[in-house]
């Protein structure tokens, strides 16, 4: 078994998938629509893995009582300097890149307020 992709509830899916392409280098893998919205898949070329967009408004009623808020995901990279380079460079707020638990690693946001983490592999 293997993780194919992460949902991403998002208050607008196409400024999520703008932000994605544009600040983290991310390709278009797909899109599908339900209840009148765009649900995109979004990830690296050289990837399986993928987040999938679905708009908050989609699961305004949320019947199954998910939990919406954002998981706490971890990328990793050979060049953790370049990458915080790369994001702030593009606009990005990210946080200084410091030692925790043993690893370098730093914090970013997304267009919606959401938080991923980098490590240094």
């Amino acid at each position: 078994m293997k993780v194919y992709y992460v949902v991403l509830y998002v208050k607008d899916a196409e400024e999520s998938l703008k932000f994605w392409k544009e600040k983290a280098g991310m390709i278009s893998k797909g899109m599908k629509e339900a209840g009148g919205f765009k649900i995109h898949k979004i990830g690296f070329p050289d990837q399986d893995f993928a987040f999938e967009l679905v708009p908050l408004e989609l699961m305004k009623d949320n019947p199954n009582n998910l939990n919406l808020g954002t998981p706490s995901i971890c990328f990793s990279t050979a060049d953790l300097t370049g990458l915080r380079e790369s994001l702030v460079q593009r606009g990005v707020q990210a946080t200084d890149i410091a030692n925790h638990f043993g690893s370098n690693s730093f914090a970013f946001s997304d267009n919606n307020g959401n938080w991923f983490a980098a490590v240094q592999q």
